[in-house]
């Protein structure tokens, strides 16, 4: 049964419009001729119908600002910045602009709330979350705080950067747009933007309908847990594995000779070291240590094949490794626009570094650790492990429409969301065979029929479906959706959301 959904009203959003200041409120609901429209969904769609225009109501919220509309067939898109603070907590402390795009089907439509956890392509175009290809709804996606265009300046001091303030720019932009979008309102997001829908659900429990949350690592720092190496341990064959653990030892074994090559790659595409990772040397490294992982998140049992063996060249494995992990990711221009989230593993996501035992001798920096990957000048406290904790016990005792998809050979499915037997039609599935692009439609047919009826349930338009996905597949919208969290948009290959 549907939870009621105790969304901000107009007075609540008319006093928080007082407590926030002019320059940060969120438009409140009775402000005008939309007010009528936002009473109810027929009402919503019928103003659509008589010409009032929906960029004009996005463009009337205070804060909002249009970048550029493009066009999308069957829909409208928008391409907006929001003025947000730095600190919810403290609103003198300046403020910044949030990029967020708004995929428009119709107000009398539900609408999806997507986050990657990182930023947006630096040219946006349209594309369409499962959850809103299964409901036909409206899509709201944000670029996360710290990222892309979306960065504070707040110099080398980061400490704004946490998950409860990314929640509060949800729920600030929920707040504003809820008028305008009063239908159902469901959080999806992949990896870390699964992460993000999760933390977005405990800090803001009235706000959303329903969360689908992808290959979300549940990283709960337990003492003593090894639950990501017994998953490389295990996934694949053994035979796979010894390759992948051989061409490791390799690699290090020809360290000069393969940093050599590194830095020669690096000089002849203007790329560079010494910022982040201090050297080639290092980054080399780096790369080797998340080979497997790198290997098993976004590749499958038919990639073995192409392992080389021992005796291959230095070109053939510099090449294998290349294709297989992406070497640019370590160097300077790649690994700064992701210093972010390092941040966020060090302090309070959690930084899974599974031993590689097989390695230990070959290594000249043992300690690697998320801190190696953010700016020297970057202050980072301790890991503070109340985040991890708190959530993985909210989500088994008190989760409430909230669907969670992970993938059986994903690296960081290892340690995943588990709703209790008591939580309210909270549902947790295990793709078969795949990795982390795990979704609803790589379900056994039995469980995606579960979940897609779920999300029909969480949008409010399960009726008219008859559980199945109410808008057909469309190529340039879900399938730009598939490319970009395939990592097209330059996504390194171990980090939560490629």
């Amino acid at each position: 049964m549907r939870r009621p959904s105790p969304r901000l009203g107009a007075a609540a959003a008319a006093a928080a419009a007082l407590l926030a200041g002019s320059l940060l409120a969120p438009a409140p609901a009775a402000a005008g001729p939309a007010s009528a429209a936002s009473a109810d969904p027929a009402a919503a769609s019928a103003s659509d119908r008589s010409g009032e225009d929906i960029l004009d109501r996005l463009l009337a919220v205070p804060g909002m600002r249009l970048i550029e509309e493009k066009p999308a067939e069957g829909h409208r898109f928008f391409v907006l910045a929001y003025t947000q603070p730095v600190d919810h907590r403290d609103p003198g402390s300046g403020t910044f602009e949030q990029r967020l795009t708004v995929l428009h089907r119709g107000t009398d439509r539900p609408t999806v709330f997507s986050t990657s956890g990182y930023d947006l392509p630096a040219d946006p175009r349209p594309s369409r979350s499962e959850p809103a290809r299964i409901a036909d709804a409206n899509q709201v996606s944000l670029e996360y705080r710290f990222f892309g265009e979306s960065r504070p300046d707040t110099g080398s001091d980061w400490s704004a950067l946490t998950s409860e303030q990314a929640a509060d720019d949800q729920h600030r932009i929920f707040t504003a747009l809820d008028p305008l979008y009063p239908r159902e309102w469901i959080a999806t997001g992949g990896s870390k933007g699964g992460m993000t829908a999760v933390f977005y659900e405990r800090f803001h429990p009235g706000d959303m309908d329903g969360v689908v949350a992808y290959v979300a690592p549940n990283d709960a720092d337990r003492p003593g847990d090894r639950a990501y190496e017994r998953m490389l341990e295990r996934v694949g064959t053994a035979e796979c594995r010894q390759a992948l653990e051989e061409v490791q030892v390799e690699t290090l074994e020809r360290r000069e000779s393969m940093v050599e090559r590194y830095e020669d790659w690096a000089e002849r595409n203007d790329a560079s070291f010494d910022r982040i990772m201090g050297s080639a040397d290092k980054a080399l490294e780096a790369v080797v240590r998340d080979l497997a992982w790198g290997f098993w998140q976004s590749g499958s049992e038919e990639g073995c094949a192409s392992i080389p063996s021992p005796d291959a060249s230095d070109a053939e494995l510099w090449s294998w490794l290349d294709r297989t992990y992406g070497v640019a990711f370590f160097t300077d221009e790649v690994v700064e626009r992701y210093s972010p989230y390092y941040y966020q593993a060090g302090t309070e996501l959690g930084d899974p570094r599974p031993r590689a035992r097989h390695l230990d001798h070959l290594l000249r920096y043992p300690d690697l650790s998320a801190r190696d990957h953010v700016p020297a000048e970057v202050e980072m406290g301790p890991f503070d492990p109340r985040l991890t904790w708190g959530t993985d016990f909210w989500v088994r005792a008190r989760a409430e429409n909230m669907l969670f998809v992970y993938g059986e050979n994903d690296p960081w499915s290892a340690e995943r969301y588990r709703p209790g037997r008591w939580t309210e039609d909270s549902h947790a599935f295990e793709a078969p065979g795949t990795n982390h692009y795990a979704s609803i439609l790589s379900l056994d047919s039995a469980d995606e029929e579960a979940a897609t009826a779920a999300v029909l349930r969480y949008a409010g338009v399960d009726e008219e479906a008859d559980e199945r996905p109410i808008a057909p597949y469309d190529a340039e919208l879900d399938g730009r959706a598939e490319e970009e969290r395939a990592g097209e948009q330059g996504m390194p290959p171990t980090l939560p959301g490629r």
